[in-house]
């Protein structure tokens, strides 16, 4: 993503505009038998504690120059954790002073999220993990800059996203800006050597300033979705089933339906 060196916007009064962002990706691995299954639960639900959720989002609360005012996690029996942290949405340092002002406003909607959900089905051999982050912020902090840390930060072979830019703020001379940057896609916000590796696809309302975006990875390579399995221990034709039912299940998250009802 090319950056861009913009004016900061004057505006009267505090910028009230509420912009949100949810970002859900899924992992998908293959797990043949029982115990395969629980282990790989047990590897998730170890490897994405709310301790490592926790400081995955405190990275974000910086990226976006957010000021961290609570934090509450919760590790979930038997699968699952999720963590809350709340914001003030600016920081700004007054002019000639050293002292730093926090803004804080609407603070039931200046918060960052975070759920997991692994899930296995026993008769598909196939366990997903799903990752639901909330970014919800007040003012000219935008949630947008940290897709790439998240997309990152995770295994993410789907990925859905959406942006929303609600309510108004006001110039100087009081005309009502309803969003307070450029936007045509999310997509203008990845960096395009993430976006090669994807096949994405919007679903826009401009005049809503509602934006969605959904991702799916391009290419399998079978040995990082076995779970403790070599794949040169699998003979070819099951390789090619295992694939196949792979991408059968990514695209049936993707498209939000079933391929064989």
């Amino acid at each position: 993503m090319s950056e861009k060196t913009e004016s900061k916007l004057k505006v009267y009064g505090f910028n009230n505009l509420t912009k949100s962002l949810s970002f859900n990706i899924y992992d998908v691995c293959y797990a043949k038998t029982a115990r395969e299954q629980q282990d790989y639960i047990a590897y998730i639900d170890k490897q994405y504690n709310s301790d490592r959720l926790t400081s995955i989002l405190t990275d974000v609360t910086d990226m976006i120059g957010a000021t961290v005012l609570n934090i509450a996690k919760q590790d979930y029996d038997p699968q699952g954790a999720s963590v809350t942290i709340l914001i003030a949405d600016e920081t700004r340092r007054s002019a000639g002073e050293e002292k730093t002002e926090t803004i804080v406003a609407h603070l039931d909607k200046s918060h960052v999220t975070v759920h997991t959900y692994p899930e296995f089905h026993p008769d598909t051999s196939i366990a997903t993990f799903r990752v639901d982050i909330d970014i919800a912020t007040c003012g000219q902090i935008t949630p947008l800059k940290t897709l790439d840390y998240l997309i990152g930060s995770f295994d993410s072979d789907i990925i859905t996203m959406d942006y929303r830019v609600r309510g108004f703020t006001r110039e100087l001379n009081g005309k009502k800006l309803f969003i307070d940057h450029e936007i045509t896609s999310i997509q203008d916000f990845i960096n395009p050597k993430v976006l090669e590796r994807y096949d994405a696809v919007d679903v826009n309302v401009y005049q809503s300033n509602i934006f969605h975006t959904k991702m799916l990875i391009k290419e399998i390579h079978l040995q990082n979705y076995l779970f403790n399995t070599d794949a040169y221990e699998v003979p070819p034709m099951s390789r090619l089933t295992i694939t196949h039912n792979l991408r059968q299940e990514m695209i049936e998250i993707f498209s939000g339906k079933n391929i064989y009802e």
